[in-house]
């Protein structure tokens, strides 16, 4: 008898059948990854079984019991958390604090006992090995920091079963490598694990079973040992994936679209210098911390302390200016897309429309017909997966949200447009998706600069690849030079053997 096993979980929500009739089984103490596009159901039934949200028909099996958690704190009481992709904690509290904060320790007065506090949180700390202080407020650490508190959380409060949401999403390499450790250590403790993630080669380094989803519905629960990456992307996707060579390199780029020289801003960036033409797409390389995002704020005109000049077709923006820069066609994608892209109470018409309100609107008063045909049109051309444009944001899958965060630029009509991690947190064929509206976008005439932490990425799109590391551009290679080796030393500041 299996460990967890899921009979029949069924969930809708407003529009939406998100999971229909799912069974499937995991072991006890392995790892078990759950994979699909985005909104086939994986977050959600995660969330089912973490109690955060509960299913309307089917029940859930623990060690042989059926459970129903109807909330976190009784999925807890039952051994289940979850570590989440968006980090759910309080950032204006402590470490200890936050770890805590279900059962504060108090003394014999009611008063929290801080002493017993800090000790509590301590403990729970050193039970993953992770050297993270219990004073420091969480709104201080890094991401791999606060995923590591997340998980002290989850196995301090003796949780059996685990469920990771993206874990690996936000994390640098570094902090990647200390996350897969912390799994295997897990698992030798007879912990399960329920991995959601995009990433293939993460599920195959680490899982021992592997369930896919599409459309809300069982397609395959099999060991990773009898199957292969290209096998459980055709189970997802419903069909082969093609890889195709970009089109755009088959056209010579025109013109200058994008011209920065000498952009500078004290303690992020220096000296940076590039151009790029009509028609080319020219990737931004980089270890975290490398300035690639600062450097593509600086561009748009975000950072105050900037200096030097940007030119778009010819015309030099007024340092510091965003309007000056959207007026001359700029366009910038952002990292984030759930705290800078989008703003998620609005609906997907709202945030599809936002850059483009000047296009639609008369007397200052929006033109809802206009507005709707105008985001229909690039909706329709990024077949974006939502009941209808009046869907609220939050409620997509993250593939749906990268997509309306594409198609306000697209509205707009930008000639130069930077995407900043353009496929983070999105499934495979959502990234192919991508990759040809780019290919597409090029070959128009538009000037991308596509920052991305994906060599591969980069390798496939680019005309050429600009390397950044400390804030200083170290280097330019061009397609024929591309090698992956190459330009992670450029990366690192590694000389060749």
């Amino acid at each position: 008898m299996s460990f967890l096993e899921f009979h029949s979980i069924t969930k809708r929500f407003p529009g939406v059948l998100a999971l229909d009739r799912v069974s499937f089984a995991v072991e006890r103490g392995t790892c078990h990854a759950l994979i699909g596009e985005n909104g086939a159901g994986k977050s959600t039934l995660g969330k089912i079984l973490a109690g955060v949200q509960t299913a309307d028909e089917g029940e859930i099996r623990l060690d042989g019991r059926v459970i129903a958690p109807h909330s976190p704190l009784h999925a807890r009481r039952l051994g289940i958390a979850m570590v989440h992709q968006e980090l759910a904690f309080c950032p204006n509290l402590s470490v200890a604090e936050n770890l805590c904060l279900g059962e504060l320790p108090r003394n014999r007065l009611g008063w929290v006992d801080r002493k017993a506090l800090v000790a509590q949180a301590r403990g729970m700390l050193a039970s993953i090995h992770a050297d993270v202080d219990p004073e420091a407020l969480i709104g201080t650490l890094t991401t791999g920091r606060e995923q590591l508190v997340q998980i002290a959380a989850a196995v301090g409060t003796g949780a059996q079963v685990i469920v990771m949401d993206e874990p690996s999403s936000s994390l640098s390499a570094g902090e990647t490598r200390e996350l897969f450790r912390l799994v295997r250590a897990l698992k030798d403790r007879g912990i399960t694990l329920v991995y959601v993630s995009h990433r293939m080669e993460e599920l195959f380094a680490l899982c021992d079973g592997i369930t896919v989803l599409r459309d809300g519905r069982h397609v395959a629960t099999e060991k990773i040992a009898e199957t292969t990456p290209q096998r459980v992307v055709t189970q997802m996707i419903g069909r082969e994936l093609l890889v195709q060579a970009p089109k755009h390199l088959d056209r010579t780029p025109s013109g200058e679209r994008l011209k920065v020289a000498g952009l500078a801003s004290p303690g992020r960036f220096a000296d940076i210098s590039f151009a790029i033409r009509a028609g080319e797409i020219v990737g931004f390389a980089g270890l975290v911390g490398a300035g690639r995002s600062e450097v593509a704020q600086a561009i748009l005109g975000l950072d105050p302390a900037a200096t030097g000049t940007v030119e778009v077709n010819g015309r030099v923006l007024a340092p510091g200016s965003v309007d000056a820069a959207l007026s001359a066609g700029l366009g910038l994608v952002p990292e984030d897309r759930k705290r800078q892209g989008l703003v998620l109470p609005l609906n997907c018409r709202e945030n599809a429309s936002l850059a483009s309100l000047p296009l639609v609107s008369r007397f200052g008063w929006v033109r809802r017909k206009a507005e709707r045909e105008l985001v229909g049109r690039y909706a329709q051309r990024l077949r974006v997966k939502a009941p209808s444009l009046e869907t609220i944001i939050g409620s997509l899958s993250g593939g749906n949200q990268q997509k309306i965060a594409l198609a306000k630029w697209l509205a707009r009509s930008c000639d130069v447009l930077i995407v900043d991690e353009p496929t983070r947190g999105i499934d495979v064929g959502a990234k192919s998706e991508i990759y040809q509206l780019l290919d597409e976008l090029a070959g128009e005439g538009k000037a991308i600069l596509m920052i991305s932490s994906e060599l591969p990425e980069l390798l496939g799109l680019c005309t050429r690849i600009l390397v950044m590391r400390e804030g200083r551009l170290v280097g330019e290679v061009p397609r024929k030079d591309f090698s992956e080796a190459g330009i992670m030393r450029l990366m690192a500041g590694v000389a060749a053997a």
